[in-house]
């Protein structure tokens, strides 16, 4: 089951959209910084009942190439300079 696409017949737990919308303004901030990491997504760490509802939701950033890292570490290191 695809975690970052809710079914249209059931909207994603508070918890669950305040991911997705952290993970989506973080994705826009690194694409207006000519930055892509391809496997952001979000995970659900579930109870013991899997059919019960996540009670949090923790935005994955994936993996990145070196390059890439390089290019996040620039532009932090940009942003705390100012």
């Amino acid at each position: 089951m695809d975690q970052t696409r809710p079914s249209p017949h059931h909207s994603p737990a508070p918890r669950t959209s305040e991911a997705l919308e952290a993970r989506d303004a973080l994705a826009d901030a690194l694409s207006q910084a000519g930055i892509q990491l391809p496997a952001m997504d979000i995970r659900t760490p579930w109870v013991d009942d899997r059919r019960a509802e996540a009670q949090y939701a923790l935005v994955h950033l994936g993996v990145c190439s070196a390059p890439v890292a390089l290019m996040l570490a620039d532009v932090i290191m940009r942003g705390v300079g100012r």
